[in-house]
């Protein structure tokens, strides 16, 4: 039995101290109200260094990835399953949320006078798609606000080493072994994760819970009970595809940390180092983790999506418009999974989302606020959903790239490389 609870203290110390820390941080919100703002400096000492590491690290780890994939035909099948994945997951999310608010509106008995707009009207995006995934000026993709065109540029810079051959096998060694520099560096940081996050709990659970029975009650008791099922349900049904029995135990296991994070810092980018180093855990390939991760962090967003569809169907309420109708659905799921691309994983990135949905719908500058507003106090959850999908979207694509021996092969791999250590002791 002692042994056991050792192995147990072992397997899940890290874990049980990241959740005691929260635990604590949160009754001491609630104790101390908006007073506990006052330790919001520790948080953000936290914060800041995961957001410093975050413009290196993605561009290190993708450069990386697809310079030393040797067979280029299997980056492309990489990118095209996860595109794949994260197209289906962001769907089933939005049908989720569709049918939920089909059954309970989250504007129902809510009275504004608001004018209603005379007609739904499309926004021209092509500058916000190109603004999205370019930058005029280098020294702007040194900045965690241009995240997509950071990626953009890794991936051309990765496929330019592997394409140089032997010349640029030195540029991918090197890189390389950044990457594992990197993720020392990563492992340093979280030592003080405990104190940062439990922090950062006591300030959100102080400065925002009494807003958490104000005016939107009844949109946050559809949203969070939503989103927490979806977290729980459909990442195990994930997880169970991707991996069987031991995928899904293997995934729980791991998530914790990536979900914990994410839920405090309100950030998928701010997620990307926690979520890389679950992924190594679990056994997600390297080149495949190096990829999935950090594009997922701004791109794939399950959790954005169930909140886009719920301030759609909300604002729909407040205007006193019919959210019903096939060509509404539709149109409200190709917004869900726009208004999730374009929020660029930072935190309060929603609000561009925001603006997309009341742009494109036409409705009056004064909506903005009103769905803004909804937008902060759904965030948290919205966004431990997003970056915790992008842990479980790395296990699908590992499932449908390698089959479904994945885990065995990645349990192999660092069983082999243990033995390699252990020898060259």
């Amino acid at each position: 039995m002692e042994h056991v609870r050792k192995n147990l203290w072992q397997s899940y110390r890290y874990p049980i101290i990241l959740l005691i820390s929260i635990t604590i941080g949160t009754i001491i919100g609630l104790i101390a109200g908006p007073k506990a703002e006052v330790l919001k400096p520790l948080g953000d000492l936290f914060i800041n260094a995961m957001f410093t590491i975050v413009v290196p690290l993605v561009f290190i780890t993708i450069s990386s990835a697809v310079a030393n994939i040797a067979n280029l035909k299997r980056l492309g099948k990489i990118l095209g399953i996860m595109l794949l994945v994260f197209l289906v997951t962001g769907v089933i999310s939005s049908l989720v949320m569709l049918m939920t608010v089909s059954a309970v509106p989250p504007a129902q008995g809510v009275e504004l006078e608001l004018q209603k707009p005379e007609e739904i009207s499309a926004l021209k995006t092509a500058d916000q798609f190109v603004s999205a995934f370019t930058v005029p000026d280098f020294r702007d993709l040194l900045s965690r606000k241009n995240m997509l065109a950071l990626i953009v540029f890794s991936i051309l810079f990765g496929l330019a080493v592997s394409l140089a051959g032997e010349k640029g096998k030195k540029v991918a060694d090197g890189l390389s072994a950044l990457s594992e520099v990197m993720l020392k560096l990563i492992k340093l940081i979280m030592y003080y994760a405990p104190i940062g996050l439990g922090a950062y709990f006591a300030t959100l659970v102080g400065v925002f819970g009494p807003e958490l029975l104000g005016s939107y009650a009844r949109a946050m008791a559809v949203y969070y009970p939503v989103s927490i099922l979806y977290f729980f349900i459909f990442f195990t049904i994930y997880a169970y595809i991707a991996g069987g029995r031991q995928g899904t135990r293997v995934f729980w296991k791991e998530a914790i940390s990536p979900a914990a994070t994410s839920l405090a810092t309100q950030s998928s980018v701010a997620t990307i180092p926690v979520n890389l180093e679950a992924s190594r855990k679990i056994g997600v390939p390297k080149d495949i983790r190096e990829i999935v991760i950090p594009i997922g962090a701004t791109t794939h967003m399950d959790g954005s999506c169930l909140s886009a569809i719920l301030k759609i169907s909300f604002i729909f309420g407040l205007f006193h418009m019919p959210f019903t109708g096939f060509d509404t659905y539709v149109t409200a799921i190709v917004i869900a999974l726009l208004s999730g691309l374009v929020m660029s994983g930072v935190p309060s990135g929603g609000l561009i989302g925001e603006m997309l949905i009341v742009t494109m719908y036409g409705f009056p500058p004064e909506a903005l606020p009103i769905v803004a507003m909804l937008g902060t106090l759904v965030d948290p959850p919205a966004t431990m959903v997003n970056a915790t999908g992008d842990t479980v979207s790395g296990m699908l694509v590992s499932r449908l790239l390698e089959g479904k021996e994945w885990m065995k092969k990645a349990l192999t791999r660092a069983e082999e490389n243990a033995g390699d250590v252990t020898h060259s002791a």
